[in-house]
């Protein structure tokens, strides 16, 4: 189906209006109208079948960002399906507004308290959103690929693919247009003068996103990358699939966490390869499952390699007991100090709005041991956060007002 999408070149630099007026929503114009083979096999990589509808969350989850007075960096969605998905984005979001567009100085110091980078006007709001959903399409789309490329799909005003006993119609999927990317920048451009489809309240911005990331990975590589475990991307769970979160942060739908490629046989069995996270991951990723790994069976007794636990930047998705969240620490130069990791507070968010602040102390203590995974009086949110620093000692430092999720 590649050589179905309209190709935009890198010397063919498309350009738009910078000026555009505020509210302005520019039709869908271009690209190549999606076949019924393209659709079915899109819906079938996702959902597992095309004949029946898709969970209706994700026809009815836009991508909205809170007030800016009020956690203004995040992300408000309802508990949902989806959830894995806008976790990993909320991730990428917050890297953008604490450390990529930070200006620090040449000693590596943040210029203003990077506190006030979590209260964004809404201009940095937008932009945000737009450079996050870029980042993690190219990144599905540049993975272990020889030509990087990114793919989106939006939905246009007329129907392409009719109802049928194979295809069930499910109000977005037969009306997209594709378009494909050979430059980030382009990529950007794109996103940026189309986020309002994202955005829409009655839109379906999880969704689009969704597909952007599976279209760039490809659906033959998605499958493979899930070798079996799984015979489509999503699952059951009620907050998602880690299969969708690991296909943001590292481009690849593993559902391997370890580090690198592992072999795994015995006597009676040729040893086959498990890709796991083949490179340092830009944001991390925290899995606890508790006493009960149902939300997550493909991922049963398996815990992130360092690659996921040790990040580039101080921010993890986390899975605590199929409820997924996000952790962040302000301090970009965290896991490069052993002396900042000696003591510090973390920030915990969902999209539900929950907000809580820890504060994580990893010193030896002589009056009092350090909590245990065991210990029946941690929460789970405590026990996940002891699987990166096991010596650590935590206390709760406060709430924000929203109270959305349970942490």
């Amino acid at each position: 189906m590649d050589e179905e999408y309209m190709e935009i070149k890198p010397r063919e630099r498309v350009l738009y209006a910078r000026n555009r007026q505020p509210g302005s929503r520019p039709a869908v114009v271009g690209g190549k109208p999606i076949t019924e083979e393209a659709a079915i096999e899109l819906r079938v990589t996702a959902f597992g079948t095309a004949a029946c509808p898709p969970r209706g969350e994700w026809i009815h989850t836009p991508l909205i960002m809170r007030p800016c007075d009020q956690l203004g960096y995040g992300l408000a969605a309802p508990r949902n399906g989806t959830r894995s998905l806008l976790s990993a984005l909320q991730a990428h979001i917050i890297k953008w507004l604490l450390f990529d567009s930070r200006p620090m100085t040449k000693d590596n110091k943040s210029i203003v308290p990077p506190d006030s980078y979590l209260r964004p006007t809404e201009e940095r709001q937008e932009e945000a959103l737009w450079r996050a959903c870029s980042e993690v399409i190219w990144r599905c789309g540049s993975s272990n690929q020889p030509e990087p490329r990114a793919v989106v799909a939006l939905p246009a005003t007329q129907i392409y693919v009719l109802h049928s006993s194979q295809y069930y119609q499910d109000g977005i999927t037969e009306m997209l247009h594709i378009f494909d990317f050979k430059s980030l920048e382009d990529l950007q451009i794109f996103i940026k003068r189309y986020l309002y489809l994202f955005q829409s309240e009655e839109g379906s911005g999880a969704l689009l996103l969704l597909y952007a990331c599976i279209l760039s990975r490809g659906c033959e590589n998605i499958i493979k990358d899930l070798d079996g475990k799984l015979t489509y991307l999503l699952s059951t769970a009620a907050e998602g699939s880690l299969n969708v979160t690991t296909l943001l942060l590292t481009g690849r739908a593993t559902p391997y966490l370890h580090n690198g490629v592992q072999y795994v046989g015995d006597e009676d069995h040729y040893a086959m390869p498990q890709f796991g996270v083949l490179g340092r991951s830009a944001v991390g990723l925290l899995v606890w499952y508790g006493n009960d790994d149902s939300h997550t069976p493909n991922f049963s007794n398996q815990y992130p390699g360092s690659r996921l636990k040790t990040p580039a930047l101080p921010i993890w998705v986390t899975g605590c007991s199929g409820h997924y969240g996000v952790l962040f620490n302000t301090n970009r130069e965290l896991l490069r100090n052993y002396h900042a990791e000696r003591r510090f507070d973390i920030h915990y968010y969902t999209c539900g709005g929950c907000h809580v602040l820890l504060n994580v102390d990893t010193r030896a203590q002589e009056d009092q041991g350090p909590l245990r995974n065991d210990d029946i009086s941690a929460t789970p949110l405590e026990k996940l956060i002891l699987t990166k620093w096991q010596d650590a000692k935590i206390t709760w430092s406060g709430s924000a007002p929203f109270a959305g999720d349970s942490p």
